[in-house]
């Protein structure tokens, strides 16, 4: 009966919160909501010195500055700005209210080994491992502080482990925008910020799942080892992982303006992409994506350095599928040129090939007024799919050596 009133109420939370069911944002960045983790009556992580709490804020500080004096065209909204509690939900509430494109909650880590060092950034997604969902699970303990908590989030228990795989299961609408904007900051801290790199995580948060845009959270370094918690003390430190959080988001806004960009010219200029005009007005319903499947037919990483007459190119995925369907499926009726790949576990299908973002950006807006709104845009290397993160950087590589 307990695990029956569990599972009801954590499928109440997942259906009572609303969200924007689009795959892919139509816009420019330009509001960016930065959630300095804990705060007031929650310390967060507690090392030997510093909380948790403390250096999440001095670095969302930091970072906020930075996009102003840098960005003037984007408005930068704290979740808070001093010492104070504020609610998961509410959090996630002012992200929402400001109609926000790009949500960023910073962290600081903990272990029971003083040894573990490094940064990760994570995606709302499935635990893949047991240490994810250790991290997901002292994250959403936050709620623990708030009154009522239990009414709140609909009976979500954040010591239940049960809870938390149940909730997991949330499928992100934002996901490969959130992938893109995590691999970037995982890749300054790494080449930049000299930071050793845990890479790019999954958990089921509760401060991802409410926001309605793209998310992630950054667990910046670890309290509970001596020289970290030293580090992230540092005025230094906090101004280093500021300054890669900043140049991540930097490259990210670039790369979706550049779609927004192409968006605007080709509903001005009312191009039309004549291998798709015969579109079926009425959506395909194929499962949704997802990224945790762990078999693939071929590898999705390319070398890191390609040479100078390597081929990036840019496609318009509508849909997937865990069994390979025909080209001419009647569930594709009236699109052409239909190809796919097979990337973490799933048929991927694709329209269209081409060698610039704004010319995939105009296919993609025609896919989406034909009834696909799911549809977006994902960058290849030769037949390797590759992250938005890493085509922007080899882009930017073939730019500078030509």
């Amino acid at each position: 009966m307990k695990r029956f009133i569990l599972i009801f109420g954590i499928a109440g939370l997942l259906i009572s919160i609303p969200f924007c069911g689009l795959a892919d944002r139509k816009g420019f960045v330009n509001t960016v909501v930065i959630d300095p983790g804990h705060g007031g009556r929650d310390p967060g992580a507690v090392g030997r010195r510093a909380k948790e709490k403390d250096i999440a804020l001095a670095i969302s500080l930091k970072l906020g500055e930075y996009i102003r004096e840098n960005m003037e065209d984007v408005e930068v909204i704290f979740t808070r700005k001093t010492d104070e509690f504020v609610e998961l939900y509410r959090r996630a509430q002012i992200a929402n209210e400001n109609q926000a494109d790009l949500f960023i909650s910073v962290h600081c880590n903990s272990s029971r080994s003083p040894h573990a060092n490094g940064a990760e950034t994570f995606v709302m997604g499935l635990h893949r491992t047991q240490a994810n969902l250790e991290v997901a699970k002292k994250e959403n303990a936050a709620i623990l502080y708030e009154d009522d908590y239990e009414e709140t989030y609909g009976g979500f228990d954040p010591n239940s482990p049960e809870a938390h795989i149940i909730f997991s299961l949330y499928q992100n609408a934002y996901l490969e925008q959130s992938l893109s904007m995590a691999s970037l900051v995982q890749d300054q801290f790494r080449e930049r910020a000299r930071r050793p790199d845990r890479g790019v995580k999954q958990a089921g948060f509760l401060i991802l799942y409410h926001v309605t845009m793209p998310g992630i959270l950054v667990e910046t370094g670890f309290l509970s080892n001596p020289r970290e918690e030293e580090y992230l003390m540092s005025e230094s430190g906090q101004a280093h992982i500021a300054s890669a959080i900043f140049r991540a988001f930097r490259d990210y806004k670039e790369y979706q303006d550049g779609l927004a960009k192409a968006r605007l010219q080709n509903l001005t200029a009312n191009s039309q992409y004549g291998s798709l005009s015969n579109l079926d007005e009425s959506p395909v319903h194929l499962p949704s994506d997802q990224t945790d499947k762990a078999s693939q037919e071929k590898p999705s990483t390319p070398s890191s350095s390609p040479a100078n007459n390597s081929k990036i190119s840019f496609r318009v995925q509508f849909a997937s599928t865990s069994e390979k369907r025909p080209l001419d499926s009647p569930e594709f009726n009236g699109l052409r040129n239909v190809d796919y790949y097979f990337h973490e576990g799933l048929y991927k299908y694709t329209v269209g090939n081409e060698p610039t973002l704004e010319k995939a950006a105009e296919i993609q807006a025609e896919v989406q007024q034909n009834g696909f709104k799911d549809a977006f845009v994902v960058a290849f290397l030769e037949e390797e799919r590759i992250s938005a993160a890493e085509a922007i950087r080899l882009l930017k590589e073939m730019e500078n050596n030509p």
